[in-house]
């Protein structure tokens, strides 16, 4: 293909894609859109083009395909602002409810890596509790938590309905009050996927955050896969003094 047939290609994706979200705003969230054949009709392009556009689409979380069903405008996405707050406070502070279902807890020994992260002997028992978070009983990310056993006595999988944070300060006196976190894209595995009901290998984001509290100590390490298509990340930029 030449030069300027690969231009006109480009453009009328694009021109299609501007089209199809158009028309996702005028629908609204929930609402199903028409069909392939009826898009290729109105739009005046190809199934192909069509098909393209919402494929792209559908990777960015603006719409989502339901197999037999047909296409639907998805919630946009929630933008993650890179801050210490907790799951709770974050979802509460844009008007979601948030949620928590405990996939499981069990009691291990630290082990080299976990020992160094949360500056504990590799000896030392720790919890580690495997949370699905919702919002407005949607599925949006799977939590989860490593605590060292003795800050948290008496803890169990009832308990953890709700913001840890809270649990933590409320029950146990330890306030969250700083922390190191690394974010990088991943693809959902095959438990992840089952859990979040998304298809295998979708993208997403790993979250790490080891989390010290104001005594300074290591309070826990947090691995968090966040759903790709329900979040996007925005961070505050400026320039250094010169």
């Amino acid at each position: 293909m030449t030069a300027a047939g690969e231009h006109q290609k480009v453009t009328k994706q694009s021109v299609t894609r501007q089209q199809v979200l158009d028309l996702i705003e005028q629908l609204g969230v929930g609402n199903a859109i028409p069909s392939e054949r009826q898009l290729s009709a109105d739009l005046g392009v190809s199934r192909l083009t069509v098909r393209a556009a919402l494929d792209d689409l559908a990777r960015e979380g603006y719409v989502v395909r339901r197999r037999g069903s047909g296409t639907y405008v998805q919630h946009p996405k929630i933008a993650q602002e890179l801050t210490m707050t907790s799951f709770s406070e974050d979802m509460r502070r844009r008007g979601m409810v948030p949620g928590s279902r405990t996939l499981s807890m069990e009691t291990e020994l630290a082990g080299a890596r976990l020992g160094r992260l949360l500056n504990v002997s590799p000896s030392e028992e720790i919890l580690v509790i495997k949370r699905l978070r919702l919002a407005d009983g949607e599925t949006m990310a799977i939590e989860t938590l490593h605590l060292p056993k003795p800050l948290v006595p008496g803890l169990e999988a009832k308990d953890l309905d709700g913001s840890f944070y809270e649990l933590y300060r409320d029950r146990y006196g330890i306030k969250i009050a700083s922390g190191t976190q690394a974010i990088e894209p991943t693809v959902t595995d095959e438990a992840e996927s089952a859990a979040l009901g998304v298809p295998l290998h979708s993208p997403a984001f790993l979250f790490e955050r080891t989390s010290r509290d104001e005594a300074e100590r290591t309070v826990e390490f947090v691995q968090s896969v966040y759903r790709g298509d329900r979040y996007r990340i925005v961070t505050e930029l400026s320039r250094p003094q010169s």
